[in-house]
Order: C-alpha cells, then sequence, then structure tokens
C-alpha cells in the first residue's frame, strides 16, 4: 500500500472513529467542537496561511457544523458561522485581502440601512440582537468569505484539498446517524421528512449537507482517485452519504448534491479530449449505475416509500397538493412585504413577527431570496444581483475553475429550501470566486 493512500485511509478511519465515538460517548461531541476551533486557531497562526490553511480551516469547520448541532457540540448555535468568519479574517491577515473586491464591499454595504430600520421596527419584547444575528449572520459570512476569496490565485490540488477538509466531517455525520438509526424500517411510516433518520435534528439541513458530502466524494471518484484502492474509498463513501442522505426524506440537499455531479460531468466532458470523453463515457455509466443501485436499496429499506416521495405522494399514493410543503406561501407573504416596503424592506428579522400578526404562527422563512426581498427591500435586489452575476463574470475571465457552476448551484438551490441557516451556502459560494490555476504550486512551506 503507498504512503499516499495509507494516510488517506488514516483520515478517513479517524472521522470513522469520531462518529462511533460521539455516539457511544456523546459528551466528546464538545470536545471535538472546541478542538476543531482550537486547532483551527493554531494551523493558521503555525503556517501563517502560506497556502491557504484559513481556507481548510473554515472548511471544516463548514462541514461538521450540521454534525456538531445535531450531537450539541457548537457552544453557540451560530459559532460556525463566527468560526469562518474568524479564520478568514485571519487569512487576510497573513496574504491580505483581495482589494478589487469592490461588488463585495458593496453587498455588505447594501446590507446595512435595513440592519438599522430593524432596531426601530421590531416589537418591544424581541431580543434585537438575536434577531439581527439569525438572519443576517449567513449573508455577511458570505461577504466576509468573498473578500477573502475573490480572485485569489489557488492551485488545483489546493482546492481539493479544501474540499476533502469539508467533506471529512461528513463522514463522522454519516457514521452517527447509521449509529443513531440502525434499522430504517421501524422509524419511516410516511413519505413526510424524517428526523429519526436525521439523528434527531432538522432533516432539511441534514440533507444539505449529505447533500455536499455526496457531491465531495463523487468528484474525489472521479477526479482524485487514481488507484482502486483510492476508488474503492472513495466509493463506498459515496454510496453511503447518499443513501443516508435520501433516508431524510428531504428532498433539497439531494437534489443538489445530484445537480452538482451533473454539472461537474458535463463541464469535464466538454472540456475534453476525444480520449477524455472515453474515458469520461464510462465513469458517467459506472457512477449512473451506483446511484441507481443506492437508489434502489434505499426503494427496498423504506418500503418503496422514497420513490413516492420524490413523486410528491404521501403513503397512500395521492399526490400532494403543494410540492414544497407550504414553503411557497410563506415566500408569497414575503413577495407581498416587499411590494409594501419596496424601498428598504420591513427589517432584518421582522418579517417573522409581521407573519405572525397576519396568521398567528411564529413561521422561519426558508427562502433566502424573498426573505432578501421582504427585509431589505429594493437594497435587497441589488445584493442579489452581485451576488448572481460576479461569479458569472468571473468565469469569463477563467473557465478552468471546473467547480465554479457547481458551487454558484449548491449556493443558489440551497438558499431557495434551506435559506442560510448554516455556513455551508456562504462559504461554499465564495469557492467560486477562486481563481483556479493548473500550473500555480503551492509555495515553499517552511518549518
Amino acid at each position: 500500500m503507498k504512503k499516499e493512500e495509507l494516510s488517506y485511509l488514516y483520515l478517513i478511519l479517524f472521522h470513522v472513529f469520531i462518529g462511533v465515538l460521539v455516539y457511544v460517548v456523546p459528551f466528546t461531541s464538545k470536545i471535538y467542537g472546541y478542538s476543531i476551533f482550537i486547532f483551527g486557531v493554531y494551523y493558521i497562526i503555525k503556517k501563517q496561511n502560506r497556502n491557504n490553511e484559513a481556507l481548510m480551516a473554515a472548511a471544516y469547520v463548514v462541514g461538521s457544523e450540521v454534525f456538531l448541532r445535531m450531537t450539541g457540540g457548537n457552544p453557540l448555535y451560530e459559532i460556525s458561522k463566527y468560526g469562518v468568519i474568524v479564520f478568514l479574517f485571519m487569512g487576510m491577515y497573513f496574504s491580505g485581502f483581495s482589494k478589487g473586491a469592490t461588488p463585495y464591499w458593496l453587498f455588505l454595504l447594501l446590507l446595512v440601512p435595513s440592519i438599522v430600520l430593524t432596531t426601530f421596527v421590531l416589537d418591544f419584547d424581541t431580543n434585537i440582537r438575536k434577531a439581527i444575528v439569525f438572519n443576517i449572520s449567513g449573508p455577511v459570512c458570505l461577504g466576509i468569505a468573498s473578500l477573502y476569496t475573490y480572485r485569489r490565485k489557488i492551485a488545483l490540488d489546493q482546492i481539493n484539498d479544501i474540499i476533502l477538509s469539508m467533506g471529512l466531517p461528513i463522514i463522522a455525520c454519516m457514521v452517527y446517524l447509521t449509529l443513531y438509526t440502525p434499522n430504517v424500517r421501524d422509524v419511516i411510516m410516511s413519505t413526510q421528512s424524517n428526523f429519526e433518520t436525521s439523528g434527531g435534528y432538522g432533516p432539511n439541513q441534514v440533507a444539505t449537507i449529505l447533500g455536499l458530502g455526496m457531491f465531495i466524494f463523487f468528484s474525489r471518484v472521479i477526479l482524485e482517485s487514481p488507484t482502486k484502492l483510492m476508488l474503492t474509498i472513495n466509493l463506498i463513501v459515496a454510496l453511503n452519504i447518499t443513501y443516508r442522505g435520501m433516508l431524510t426524506f428531504s428532498r433539497g440537499g439531494m437534489v443538489t448534491g445530484f445537480l452538482m455531479i451533473v454539472l461537474l460531468l458535463l463541464f469535464l466532458y466538454f472540456k475534453s479530449n476525444y480520449k477524455g470523453r472515453v474515458k469520461l463515457n464510462y465513469i458517467i455509466v459506472f457512477i449512473a449505475l451506483a446511484m441507481l443501485a443506492s437508489w434502489s436499496y434505499t426503494s427496498f429499506q423504506t418500503g418503496g416509500l422514497i420513490d413516492k416521495r420524490y413523486a410528491n405522494q404521501d403513503a397512500q399514493g395521492r399526490v400532494k397538493e403543494s410540492q414544497l410543503t407550504g414553503r411557497e406561501d410563506i415566500a408569497r407573504d414575503e413577495i407581498d412585504m416587499f411590494l409594501k416596503n419596496p424601498i428598504f424592506g420591513v427589517g432584518v428579522g421582522k418579517g417573522v413577527e409581521v407573519r405572525k400578526s397576519q396568521t398567528g404562527t411564529f413561521v422561519l422563512s426558508h427562502d433566502e431570496i424573498t426573505r432578501m426581498l421582504a427585509e431589505h427591500g429594493s437594497l435587497g435586489i441589488m445584493a442579489l444581483l452581485i451576488l448572481f452575476f460576479t461569479p458569472l463574470v468571473l468565469y469569463l475571465e477563467n473557465k478552468f475553475n471546473m467547480f465554479m457552476l457547481c458551487f454558484v448551484t449548491f449556493w443558489f438551490f440551497t438558499i431557495n429550501h434551506a435559506a442560510m441557516r448554516t455556513a455551508a451556502p456562504a462559504f461554499v459560494y465564495s469557492l467560486s470566486l477562486l481563481n483556479v490555476q493548473f500550473g500555480f504550486a503551492k509555495r515553499k512551506k517552511e518549518d
């Protein structure tokens, strides 16, 4: 066994062990959570961010966020977003930020008026700080991460290392979910999103991170499997994450992960020569068969309920009236708020209060786009346009970033069904702004 293969196998097994340990001794989740931030700070300071260690540390935080929330390992609910911000500020200290990142300075400035408005319009008994932080921490995390990554030159192998860093803690999450629900048939009775198969946590967030993990390890099957052993390891991990993701019965994250895989394959196909396309044809067939096998096994284990879930049917096979589990009603309400308050919106966090006063129920928005419209008004539209068009303009300059379209797709689809509750869409979006280069070598490491 080669040294590279052995090191990779040890990395995988270590995170399998973490998943088992946290399940057996739940308190270790807190130790794991604190260790990530302590080691991250030490790692960046020691290396002085010579090879974008800040991105590596931030990626690991992003990958571990849902697992730590699920197991009570995060000291604060939003600490992963804070961790990403702190690590990237440290990276800026050592390596500077992108001086041409004017679009993202403007994006951050566009958020300010509605934050100021919030301090005047929120109800008296509302905790203003928590209301603002809960709704604005995601966009702020995205803006700061983008200031760091905007046009920053990076080698392709570094990008793969960063993606792997994000994927490793997802393995621990997958193992924990397997131990948490060993007998699937005992807990799946309907086609609703399932908390039991999601570690007792929100299926939407769990499926989002597992869908990302599915993409990460299938991308490694395609790009980072030089030997049969590494191919086998990556395929086993990818299929297991796919299986656990489908068992959450939350569709958004898994559909997004699948679209990312398709986009990556299309990019590689059109950029390859004839011999490359022939090889890719075999890979596409291989992945399609693997995905089909995973779906068939999931269908068998769930008694066909997973098929009905993705066909938008209930357990009796009747088509559901709503394809978005009622989220379209919330989005419609937020569009109405925007039309009534088109300039500055109703204020950050005020949308929930307006909705509660109208319907009598406390419901959080799942769509970051309509939330930005309702709470930031026309300034929110400008902010969203910046986010959407900037990476596309950069793609015209550097068409080698094979992950760019995948990352933007993840951000766009995730904020449409899970808002920016986690740091993942913000951080993954920022990676689309990197200037990926083939021949760009890592800086010489110093002890």
